[in-house]
């Protein structure tokens, strides 16, 4: 399996991470929607206050590959770009300071190209068919989306029988109703979640409510 470790484009800019260690030790990554660029920084500022030092902007809105940039420059936080569909996307995320992708499935061209820019890449899968397609291309940590309509615990389980060396980051349904739950399998590397980063909150841009919902997710996650 291919264990990826940051670019050396990016390690020269000071950015030389472990994602997958990095995503191992927190084991949350919010994933922000942001329709503003200028509430980069103070999201940024509001997790980290929180104790997560990582998140993943969605390519859902024209403002992501701005906002992208400005995470980038916030010291000793990991910033990757999700919903990534295309190549292209993939050049915009990265050149904007992205140091990891994400897609909702599972796509060859994509995880091909970001094998190609030494990106670490996430896709989505939602069967045993696709978790062998990226074992194919050499990965051993997915994106399992979306966890909770798919079957969410009991189905990470029944996949991760079989694909034992296969890690998990199931996103999509996953609360802090359930987070505890969704951590306990030995086979989830992190969780993807929207709570603390809600539409809502941002908008109204309520930064404590953000630190706090943060704050109490880590330390949700320390029990695991």
């Amino acid at each position: 399996m291919v264990t990826y470790v940051i670019s050396v484009h990016n390690r020269e800019r000071g950015c030389g991470l472990d994602v997958t260690a990095t995503l191992a030790t927190g084991r949350i990554l919010p994933v922000v929607v942001l329709q503003q660029a200028r509430d980069a920084a103070p999201v940024a500022a509001a997790l980290t206050a929180g104790g997560l030092h990582c998140a993943e902007v969605t390519f859902r809105t024209d403002a992501a590959a701005d906002a992208i940039r400005v995470m980038a420059q916030q010291p000793g936080f990991l910033v990757g770009a999700g919903t990534v569909l295309t190549p292209a996307q993939v050049d915009q995320a990265v050149g904007a300071g992205a140091r990891f992708i994400v897609s909702p499935g599972f796509s060859p061209s994509v995880v091909r190209h970001c094998q190609a820019l030494g990106v670490p890449v996430f896709p989505g899968v939602a069967s045993a068919t696709e978790i062998q397609m990226a074992l194919d291309a050499g990965l051993d940590t997915v994106k399992f989306f979306p966890a909770h309509q798919l079957g969410g615990i009991p189905m990470i389980k029944a996949l991760a029988a079989p694909f034992r060396s296969l890690r998990f980051i199931p996103t999509g349904g996953v609360n802090p109703a359930n987070l505890r739950d969704y951590l306990s399998p030995a086979a989830v590397l992190a969780v993807g979640g929207t709570w603390m980063v809600a539409p809502d909150l941002l908008a109204g841009r309520r930064w404590d409510e953000v630190t706090r919902l943060s704050a109490a997710a880590v330390s949700a996650a320390r029990e695991h």
